[in-house]
């Protein structure tokens, strides 16, 4: 017989991410920080790579990156309303963390594979930061893939990209509850 954890589901069942922009001070100090990367840390990893690491920006580094975003734009020649989509994430943070995803040599454990560890790493450190009480967004856009961004703004190798950005904060409003997938629609059974 299964040994349920029901305040484990709930949480996954009513959990919601918290729009970046909603998100403000205080922010997780560097201790609290560990335990939440650590957490995220114990997701599927075939083959035990790691095909991931973690960059944290803190408020001052924001600003530099915010300025670089919007160089990169001004040179992609995007338009005003993207630039600014894309630096407001950083004109407008306190904390986030950067889950790099840093594909490994594997003659066992495709890319895509190593690819799929990143993102669940993701999910991973956002629940944990909700679990835990903050609020906390994961966020990409343009300049997530720009590789110009990537190599100047976060020093990346060609090997390594951006799986996504964890914006965590004290949550300052509570967002309205969204619409969700009809699950019986998506789903399919195969018996035989």
């Amino acid at each position: 017989m299964p040994d349920p954890n029901p305040q484990a589901l709930a949480f996954l069942q009513t959990r919601r991410s918290r729009p970046a922009k909603t998100l403000g001070l205080p922010v997780p100090g560097r201790e609290e920080l560990l335990t939440l990367l650590r957490a995220a840390a114990r997701t599927p990893d075939h083959g035990k790579l790691e095909p991931w690491r973690f960059i944290v920006i803190e408020r001052p580094a924001m600003a530099r990156l915010a300025e670089i975003v919007q160089r990169r734009g001004e040179a992609l020649d995007l338009a005003p309303e993207q630039i600014t989509k894309g630096r407001t994430q950083f004109d407008q943070g306190d904390l986030a963390v950067v889950v790099v995803e840093v594909h490994k040599p594997s003659e066992k454990i495709p890319a895509l594979e190593q690819t799929y560890s990143a993102g669940a790493v993701c999910l991973s450190l956002l629940n944990a930061a909700l679990a835990a009480g903050w609020g906390a967004n994961w966020l990409s856009g343009w300049a997530s893939h720009d590789r110009d961004f990537m190599r100047e703004g976060l020093d990346l190798s060609p090997h390594e990209k951006i799986a996504g950005i964890i914006h965590i904060g004290t949550e300052t409003s509570a967002p309205p509850e969204r619409p969700r997938p009809d699950i019986e629609s998506i789903t399919s059974w195969l018996s035989h």
